[in-house]
């Protein structure tokens, strides 16, 4: 299967501004460096996503694969992204069928750093089929501390999100963004390029997908539909988010932070080491 041609047009995740901090004094800070990207696919304007462009190219293709406007990485020749023009060429193999149509019905969500999905997102939840998969206790533990650990932007910058893909405690990959969209998305796009197949998961080492930010609808039917079965938030859920968890079978961990968190759906796929009827009260 061809890959598409990509561009390696990283940008400075950062820039350093003089702020002024409480005793009056200026002060050298490092804030996020957010720009705005407009995609354009075989010369038809799509969106303009607003990112840190840590790597464009992987966001307009996981973008493409999250609103399902391409099905694999084949039917995308080449993603060309131009920072002086603040866009990113997209040319796909044989064209996107009924793009008019597909791109015409937008729902504004609750997302920084997108703001609005095709309609098209939010169709079809039913159809999705999740591998079978269990985490344990200790592997949620690790994930959580391992994420605690990361050297990140926003550790030095702030006002950032992140999000990880984990195979058991392994971290394959960290994405920070603007938001968490775009993250989960440059995660899509790098799972794609990178033959990543959630299907033949190991039982003792499922997918993960965490995330800083709160699950909402979006962000659990973009999990559910790269193949990942289990999703941990350093935050909580939304109510829409718990009912497409529930319907898609997708287990939905929260309030995640040290040894803390919340299961909100499908805790038979979470191995507790005690059974949860007899659990310590958070």
């Amino acid at each position: 299967m061809p890959l598409p041609q990509l561009t390696q047009a990283s940008a400075p995740l950062t820039r350093e501004i003089t702020a002024t901090d409480e005793f009056g004094q200026p002060q050298a800070v490092q804030i996020p460096a957010e720009r705005d990207l407009t995609v354009y696919v075989d010369k038809r304007e799509i969106v303009t996503l607003m990112t840190l462009g840590a790597w464009p190219e992987g966001l307009v293709l996981g973008y493409l694969r999250n609103q399902r406007l391409v099905q694999s990485p084949d039917e995308v020749a080449s993603i060309m992204v131009d920072w002086d023009v603040q866009a990113a060429a997209v040319q796909t193999r044989a064209g996107i069928a009924d793009i008019e149509a597909r791109t015409s019905r937008r729902v504004v969500t609750t997302g920084c750093g997108q703001g609005s999905v095709f309609g098209a997102l939010m169709d079809d939840v039913g159809s999705i089929q999740l591998p079978p998969a269990r985490l344990t206790q200790a592997q949620l533990y690790s994930i959580v501390n391992t994420i605690r650990l990361q050297e990140s932007t926003y550790k030095s910058a702030g006002s950032v999100h992140a999000c990880a893909l984990f195979r058991g405690e392994e971290m394959l990959v960290f994405v920070e963004d603007v938001g968490r969209h775009n993250a989960i998305d440059t995660i899509a796009g790098w799972m794609w390029m990178h033959g990543t197949d959630t299907a033949q998961t190991d039982s003792n080492a499922p997918f993960v997908f965490y995330t800083t930010g709160r699950l909402t609808s979006e962000m659990v039917i973009k999990s559910a539909q790269m193949g990942v079965p289990l999703a941990v938030s350093r935050s909580g859920i939304t109510q829409m988010g718990h009912q497409v968890a529930e319907q898609v079978g997708l287990c939905a961990i929260g309030r995640a932070t040290h040894r803390r968190f919340l299961c909100y759906t499908h805790p038979e796929r979470l191995a507790f080491e005690q059974p949860p009827s007899r659990a310590a009260p958070l």
